[in-house]
């Protein structure tokens, strides 16, 4: 037994939640449901435009969400990222430690904390404007071989490729860790534009995974093919296991031999963010403890299906009433 079920390494974000109606969000001229990295001027004067709003702080990250959802049924958790020493970094360490999740690297003095502004619009789309700061800073040096050592699995976050100077390195090393003390490796693609602009080193990354997530369009960018199916079908030839969700149309999942096509939830979505996260981090909690992989992908579809059906990429409360009601 390993002391923790799960240890992601991801940007540490906190998200900073906006709810805008389509006539105040339409003059801001954003393309709906897009993710952009900006400037941190930028972001507050985007900030300062709503200052009459009420944002809620929430803190995340997309691997970072699911290590909270693992935690949160139950699992061990600990994640491996950057922040400051400003009110946003306190502020994450402060939720990690009531989450119980061991957040292994201190802050950097006199840097500023990576943010996330998230529009969210009655349609349930959520805009993203990303402020990285100090998250994009993690490199090799933060990784620490021990706590990967003592994991079952290591979840690896796509957005970290994006960052060839220092991001790639912190990959590298904690796969080298992982591969060097029999712990698993899963990686998440975060965005079709991970394998369409950073294909060589995620790749490299791929090949020494045991379990990929990804949505429709990302399956399609590693994999090719016209659809989530026929990109599941050939993912088979680039990573022994793989989750591919599709939406409404429901996740693909391929584990140990198995495979099995879960249908969705049907909902009335309010915020589509998290979804993603939500099912990586249960799924990856339900094979850590004995749940057969195709109960497991049921049970995380219904998770997500609960997150998307409020604000913010996480469940404040019952999600372990929710996992056991649905495995019941």
């Amino acid at each position: 037994m390993k002391e923790f079920d799960l240890i992601g390494l991801g940007n540490s974000l906190v998200d900073i939640l906006l709810e805008l109606t389509d006539a105040e969000f339409a003059p801001l001229g954003f393309e709906k449901g897009t993710m952009r990295l900006t400037e941190r001027d930028e972001q507050q004067q985007l900030l300062k435009a709503f200052a009459d709003h009420e944002p809620r702080l929430v803190s995340g990250g997309s691997v970072a969400n699911s290590v909270i959802a693992c935690s949160q049924l139950g699992g061990s958790g600990a994640f491996i990222g950057c922040v400051a020493d400003d009110r946003y970094g306190l502020h994450y360490q402060e939720e990690f430690k009531e989450l119980d999740i061991d957040f292994v690297n201190d802050p950097l003095v006199g840097e500023a904390t990576g943010t996330c502004v998230s529009i969210i619009t009655p349609d349930a789309e959520r805009t993203m404007r990303t402020c990285l700061a100090v998250s994009s800073h993690l490199a090799a040096r933060h990784v620490p071989a021990a706590r990967i050592a003592a994991s079952e699995w290591l979840f690896v976050e796509g957005y970290i490729f994006a960052n060839p100077a220092t991001g790639q390195h912190a990959v590298r090393e904690a796969i080298r860790a992982a591969k060097a003390a029999g712990t698993k490796v899963a990686l998440t693609c975060s965005d079709a534009f991970v394998p369409q602009v950073f294909g060589d080193a995620f790749r490299e990354a791929l090949v020494q995974s045991d379990l990929l997530f990804c949505n429709a369009t990302e399956a399609v960018a590693v994999a090719g093919g016209a659809t989530a199916e026929e990109a599941f079908a050939r993912m088979k030839a680039l990573v022994p296991n793989a989750v591919v969700t599709d939406g409404p149309n429901g996740a693909f999942v391929r584990y140990h031999g198995g495979e099995w096509h879960v249908p969705a939830y049907p909902c009335k979505p309010v915020d589509l963010t998290g979804a993603g996260d939500m099912m990586a981090g249960s799924f990856l909690y339900g094979i850590t403890h004995g749940v057969p992989a195709d109960r497991a992908a049921r049970a995380a579809n219904f998770l997500a299906m609960k997150v998307i059906t409020q604000i913010g990429a996480r469940l404040h409360h019952g999600a372990k009433e929710c996992w056991a009601e649905t495995l019941a």
